[in-house]
């Protein structure tokens, strides 16, 4: 097994986008075999998303290599009756099957789950989708920024006079893909194997939202937006100083004692405003002015520094950028270098480190039906009847 779990496993990812080809991504470091099952002449949308008009226009966009890095790619017309054929062949070669079509598409296709299971009784078949393969919303459109406000979680980012706002990065999308990635994982370590998953993005996005669902349900508390306030406690969020931004939680008492100290504010101390931690909860917003008249006083790094080295944790507020560049990072080595189509390329990899090894991917991203010729050969056609496939617009 070694570092690859999932070696020997072999997924077809019908999927586009972002969240299906992202949940087929970490399957693909984790050493499945992932092939892309694409439409001809086009193939997934993310080939002509991204900032690099060039690249779009090569069918290589940058949203498209972010995650299809490591996998394989045919191309198929699932429409046509040759097309449906030609996807049952490869659907019993195959241990799972990953799509993000609208609920219904592979029913109406004649390809759904119920149909490919008699062609391999032991198929996992994940079907990722905005809120599920059943219910009142089935049928709705299912972008991450429609996700994100009906899953609550607009409302809630953001300061009060700011709510709601979307999260910087298609956050249903990933919490989607890696949700459903996790649940191919559990799937194939069943005994005998063969599942239907229905992955719901707004469902991945709200069980990940505990503390605030079960403050709702269970304390009966609000939710609301705080900005870059921790409502649990105080003083904790970011605060300004002679340069840029930091995080402070002084969550706990000797941590609020530390941080007083360490800033020559004893005098808060013993002021009946901050007494307790709820008082500190209660006046937060008057506690941050007080405390960044001494914090602005000297750069973000030294305060980061001194901070926690008494045992008050705090970090600065980074760019992506400056993210990307940090020493933490690259020690540990979340990016890598990859040589895509001529050009050497940064790409992540695995967010996982299993064994001191973290797994990156080590085969471009594909073109269009790059591998055409290798895997429809492999299920039984000639030359002749892939080329005559392809000049009839099947693949």
């Amino acid at each position: 097994m070694g570092t690859e779990p999932l070696r020997g496993v072999r997924v077809l990812d019908l999927t586009n986008v972002l969240a299906g080809p992202y949940c087929c991504y970490q399957l693909a470091l984790m050493g499945a075999e992932v092939i892309k099952v694409e439409r001809p002449n086009s193939g997934d949308l993310a080939r002509v998303l991204g900032a690099d008009p060039d690249r779009n226009k090569a069918g290589m966009g940058v949203s498209f290599l972010a995650q299809n890095a490591q996998k394989k790619s045919v191309t198929l017309d699932m429409k046509s009756s040759r097309g449906k054929a030609l996807l049952k062949q490869l659907v019993k070669t195959a241990d799972v099957l990953v799509e993000n079509f609208r609920p219904g598409v592979m029913d109406r296709l004649g390809l759904g789950y119920d149909v490919l299971r008699t062609e391999n009784p032991a198929l996992i078949y994940c079907a990722i989708s905005g809120f599920g393969q059943d219910g009142p919303r089935r049928d709705d459109p299912a972008y991450d920024q429609i996700v994100q406000g009906i899953s609550g979680v607009m409302s809630i980012t953001g300061a009060a006079d700011t709510a709601p706002y979307r999260v910087g990065y298609p956050l249903a999308d990933t919490v989607g893909g890696l949700t459903a990635a996790f649940a191919v994982s559990a799937a194939l370590n069943a005994n005998p194997r063969g599942a239907f998953l229905d992955i719901a993005m707004s469902e991945a996005v709200i069980s990940t939202m505990g503390w605030v669902v079960s403050n709702y349900l269970v304390g009966d508390v609000m939710p609301g937006a705080h900005g870059n306030e921790n409502t649990t406690s105080a003083p904790s969020g970011t605060f300004a100083t002679s340069d840029s931004p930091i995080n402070v939680a002084a969550n706990r008492d000797e941590q609020w004692q530390a941080l007083t100290r360490h800033l020559g504010r004893e005098d808060l101390l013993d002021d009946p405003d901050y007494a307790t931690r709820e008082d500190r909860k209660r006046n937060r917003h008057a506690l941050r002015d007080e405390l960044e008249k001494s914090l602005k006083l000297r750069p973000a790094s030294e305060w980061v520094s001194e901070l926690n080295g008494l045992g008050v944790p705090t970090g600065q507020v980074l760019t992506v950028p400056e993210a990307l560049a940090d020493e933490q990072l690259s020690d540990r080595g979340l990016i890598g270098s990859l040589h895509v189509h001529g050009e050497d390329m940064q790409l992540a990899g695995s967010p996982v480190v299993m064994d001191g090894q973290r797994n990156m991917p080590k085969v471009s991203p594909p073109e269009l039906g790059a591998d055409n010729d290798s895997i429809w050969s492999e299920i039984g056609l000639s030359p002749d009847e892939i080329k005559e496939l392809a000049k009839d617009g099947v693949i």
